[in-house]
């Protein structure tokens, strides 16, 4: 194998370095085995230099691949294995040198000092393979069975010779681990060798028993073998491009893309490389396909990866489709603020890109939502970077849609959309109150709206205000399990009745917890009923037992369930209800709390009955 035959070659200045090592070793080894062999030669062995410098330049036009890598391989090297085998080194070295010399000749394009390396490249393949050969007893001349060890051990030193030669130069260049380059290589050209090795041995007896003759049907031979090589590839690349495109836009499918991202994270933990993942979403996809039919959104599907394809072909990223109308594209090398600059660009390119019936859409132009997440030290798995990514492109939806999120960049904006999300879970399970107990359902909108409203006067940070307001909203789902009839009789409950009511706040416990976000919420739904002086349910907590913005929760629960009417008391006025709180003061509930909820109370109902501004009669 060249060390050229690589798909994607290229230098530095290590590789310049070690290029010049091998064109000096092989020089100096030529000179040294070669010994100006050449100047000796009589007309009919110019005849076989002739003959084998033909055979390996036919060989060598014959070029082919092998799956998976595609590394480029050709049977050559058989031809310099039989020249060893019949004629010694000298001669095989004079058909390299020849072959090297027309090779650079044919291929200009390829720079002349390239073709110099694998020159000396393959010079101290021949001559390593050589002095193998004497010394495991070969000779030169007619092959002899009792010779076979010979044979092999110089094609095993030929092979290996090559092998660390062309691993130790990509080794250079990419830095990793040098036993899993060399592992790759020797798993790729294996196979090619031991084909190799046989029809070395092969030719040589053809050409002992039958001359020019022997030779041409070898060459016959090993340019079926090489054409049948290269068609398998081919059909091998046909059968591969099905089984990672998706069809319908042309893309990477979302297997590939799961390989594709699994190597990229671990890539970019080794090297300690940026990584970013947008997750990209066709905005009101929905709309167009009911307006124009699935055909049609099909090939607004097409036409959006083709779009996408090329313009991450120009930035060397890769697009994938991830599913229905959601596509991926995965950014090795960018950071997030590189990421979300080109994704933005991609978005903006696109919204002044026409496809026939964008008018229907809400900006009136073709565009998409997307989130991007960046590699973070601590994510260890594929699955946590997508997860990062397809929650920025909610966040991107949730703002107007058209719009790129970077995962992390507005902590606040995020915060808020995680709220209003929660609040209409919660809202969506309230509502089954609305055939059962309608009164419980606006209830736990009123203790809403006034946890609200605490929460700014006791100048809660995020996360408090978030638990104590989502609290205060959910403290009574546990009434969905109390019977209706319980639930809406209008006469006084027995003590059979009120204690299954009270045991609402068990059952609410049990229903929070069932869901992985709202297990914080749970003290609000368990406590709210405890009482400051310890006689409240299930616990008796009294006190500071009760965390404080629980024993708050049960002054708004109270005042709210007082004030208005309930099918089990009667309802009181505002101020009957603010006399009730401080008679209860320091027994049902904390005093200082009270105190800081009648004032809010109190200039709540004064700001109420002020005049708006600017509507002030004089």
């Amino acid at each position: 194998m060249s060390i050229f035959k690589r798909p994607r070659f290229s230098q530095g200045f290590a590789g310049q370095l070690y290029f010049v090592f091998l064109s000096l070793l092989g020089c100096s080894t030529f000179l040294l085995v070669h010994q100006g062999e050449i100047f000796q030669y009589t007309p009919s062995q110019w005849v076989w230099v002739y003959a084998m410098l033909g055979a390996a330049l036919i060989l060598n036009y014959f070029t082919f691949q092998l799956p998976p890598e595609g590394n480029l391989q050709s049977m050559d090297s058989s031809v310099y294995l039989a020249c060893i085998f019949i004629y010694g080194a000298p001669f095989a070295l004079s058909v390299i040198l020849f072959v090297s010399l027309a090779m650079a000749l044919y291929d200009r394009k390829i720079p002349f000092w390239k073709h110099f390396v694998n020159f000396s490249v393959y010079t101290v393949m021949i001559v390593g393979s050589s002095f193998i050969f004497k010394m495991a007893g070969g000779q030169a001349g007619p092959i002899h069975n009792d010779q076979f060890g010979a044979y092999v051990a110089a094609l095993v030193v030929y092979f290996v010779i090559n092998v660390f030669l062309v691993g130790f130069y990509y080794y250079l260049l990419y830095k990793g681990s040098l036993y899993d380059i060399l592992k790759t290589f020797m798993k790729d050209t294996l196979l090619v060798y031991l084909s190799t090795l046989i029809l070395s041995l092969v030719l040589s007896i053809l050409i002992v028993h039958n001359g020019v003759f022997g030779l041409t049907l070898f060459i016959g031979l090993s340019v079926m073998l090489s054409y049948s090589f290269k068609q398998l590839f081919t059909m091998y690349k046909q059968v591969q491009e099905k089984a990672i495109k998706d069809q319908r836009t042309g893309l990477y499918n979302h297997s590939y893309f799961e390989n594709l991202l699994e190597d990229e994270i671990k890539k970019a933990k080794t090297n300690e490389t940026p990584l970013s993942l947008a997750m990209i979403d066709i905005d009101d996809f929905k709309k167009y396909n009911d307006q124009f039919g699935h055909l049609k959104g099909d090939m607004l599907l097409g036409f959006l990866g083709n779009y996408l394809k090329v313009e991450s072909e120009t930035a060397e990223v890769v697009a994938s489709r991830f599913g229905g109308e959601e596509f991926t594209i995965l950014m090795p090398g960018y950071d997030d603020h590189r990421a979300r600059s080109f994704i933005n660009r991609l978005r903006k390119k696109l919204n002044d890109t026409y496809f026939d019936g964008v008018e229907i859409f809400p900006s009136g132009c073709l565009s998409f939502s997307a989130g991007v997440a960046s590699y973070r030290i601590d994510i260890h798995d594929k699955s946590q970077l997508v997860e990062l990514a397809d929650q920025a492109l909610y966040y991107a939806k949730k703002q107007g849609k058209n719009n790129v999120h970077v995962y992390g960049s507005g902590a606040e904006k995020e915060s808020e959309i995680d709220f209003a999300e929660d609040v209409r879970d919660i809202e969506q399970q309230l509502k089954l109150f609305l055939y059962k107990d309608v009164d419980t359902f606006k209830h736990s909108k009123r203790v809403f709206r006034y946890a609200m409203d605490i929460s700014e006067v006791l100048g809660l940070d995020s996360v408090e205000r978030r638990n104590f307001v989502l609290g205060a909203l959910i403290h009574d789902i546990g009434k969905l399990e109390i019977p209706w009839g319980i639930l809406n009789k209008r006469d006084k409950l027995t003590a059979g009745e009120w204690e299954t009511v009270k045991r609402h706040v068990s059952w609410g416990k049990r229903i929070a917890e069932t869901n992985e976000k709202f297990k914080e919420l749970v003290p609000y739904i368990e406590l709210h009923h405890e009482r400051y002086d310890g006689g409240g349910y299930p616990h008796g907590f009294k006190g500071s037992q009760i965390p404080k913005l629980c024993r708050m929760l049960t002054i708004i629960d109270s005042f709210d369930a007082m004030t208005t009417e309930r099918p089990y008391q009667k309802t009181k006025t505002f101020e009957e209800g603010i006399e009730e709180l401080l008679r209860c003061s320091g027994t049902q509930f904390d005093p200082e709390l009270v105190e800081l909820f009648i004032r809010y109370l109190r200039l709540k109902a004064e700001a109420q009955q002020q005049p708006a501004a600017g509507l002030e009669t004089s």
